[in-house]
C-alpha cells in the first residue's frame, strides 16, 4: 500500500510541477486538462481523479508554489528575529520581494488574490502570519503608531493594490518607483516619525505627541504576553487597557 501511495504522490507532485510550469509561462488559460496530460505523461482521467477538476488542479498550482515562497519567507524572518536585525530594513526587503513576486507571477497572484481563495489557502494564511510577525517586530522597537491589525491591513491593501496595478499596466508604462513610493506612504501612516520633537514642533497642535504616546501603548501592547512578572488576570487587564489606548488613537 505504501508503494501505490507514494507512486501516486509522485504522480501528483509531477502533475502540479507540469502545471505551475504553465501557468507561470502563460497564466491560467493554459493550465488545460489536455496540455497538463500530455506534458506530465498521464492520461487526462487521472487528472480529475487527483484533483477533482481544472479548479482543483489550480488551487492545488497555487498552493504548490505559494508555500514555497512563504517558506523562504519564513524562514528569513525566524532568522532575522534571532540575529536581532533592524526590522523596518527587513519589512522593507519584504515587501520588495512580494511585489517581485506578485509581477513574476502574474497568473499565480491573480488566483490568490480571489477572497474565497485565500481563506482557504493554508499558504496564503502562512504569509499572513509571516507578515504579522514583521509588523509585531516593529510594534515591540515603539515605531508603530497605529494597532498592529491596523497596520497589517494596510499593509496587505497596499502591496495587493500596487501589484494589481503594476500588473495592469503593460510593462513598458510601468512606473519603476510607483512600488516604493506606496510603501513610504504606508510607513508615513503607519510609523512614528524618526524625530518625534520635530513632528510635535511642526504640527504645533496634540495630535504628534498623541501619535508618539500611542506608539508607547502599541509597544507595550506587544510585549504584554510576556510580562511573567504580572498574573494572567493582570496581563490580561493591562492587555484590554492598552487596546483601548490604541484603538483611541492615544
Amino acid at each position: 500500500m505504501s508503494e501505490g501511495v507514494s507512486g501516486r504522490d509522485a504522480t501528483r507532485s509531477r502533475i502540479v510541477e507540469v502545471a505551475a510550469q504553465l501557468l507561470q509561462g502563460a497564466g491560467p488559460g493554459a493550465v488545460t486538462t489536455r496540455a497538463v496530460a500530455a506534458e506530465a505523461g498521464v492520461q487526462a482521467p487521472t487528472i480529475y481523479r487527483l484533483f477533482g477538476d481544472k479548479d482543483g488542479l489550480l488551487e492545488a498550482v497555487a498552493e504548490h508554489v505559494m508555500a514555497a515562497f512563504v517558506r523562504a519567507k519564513a524562514e528569513h524572518e525566524r532568522a532575522s528575529s534571532e540575529a536581532g536585525t533592524d526590522p523596518l530594513e527587513d519589512f522593507r526587503a519584504s515587501w520588495r520581494a512580494q511585489v517581485d513576486f506578485g509581477l513574476a507571477n502574474p497568473g499565480l497572484f491573480r488566483l490568490l488574490s480571489d477572497p474565497d481563495r485565500v481563506v482557504g489557502s493554508p499558504a496564503a494564511q502562512a504569509g499572513l502570519r509571516v507578515l504579522e510577525s514583521r509588523v509585531h517586530r516593529l510594534a515591540a522597537t515603539g515605531r508603530l503608531r497605529v494597532g498592529e491589525a491596523t497596520a497589517v491591513a494596510m499593509v496587505q491593501a497596499a502591496g495587493q493594490g500596487t501589484i494589481q496595478l503594476l500588473l495592469a499596466t503593460p510593462p513598458a508604462r510601468r512606473d519603476p518607483a510607483l512600488a516604493e513610493r506606496m510603501l513610504d506612504a504606508v510607513l508615513a501612516q503607519v510609523l512614528v516619525p524618526a524625530d518625534p520633537e520635530a513632528d510635535a514642533h511642526a504640527h504645533a497642535d496634540a495630535d504628534a505627541s498623541g501619535r508618539t504616546a500611542t506608539a508607547h501603548a502599541v509597544a507595550l501592547r506587544a510585549l504584554a504576553p510576556r510580562l511573567e512578572v504580572l498574573t494572567d488576570a493582570e496581563r490580561g487587564v493591562l492587555v484590554e487597557w492598552l487596546d483601548r489606548v490604541v484603538g483611541a488613537g492615544g
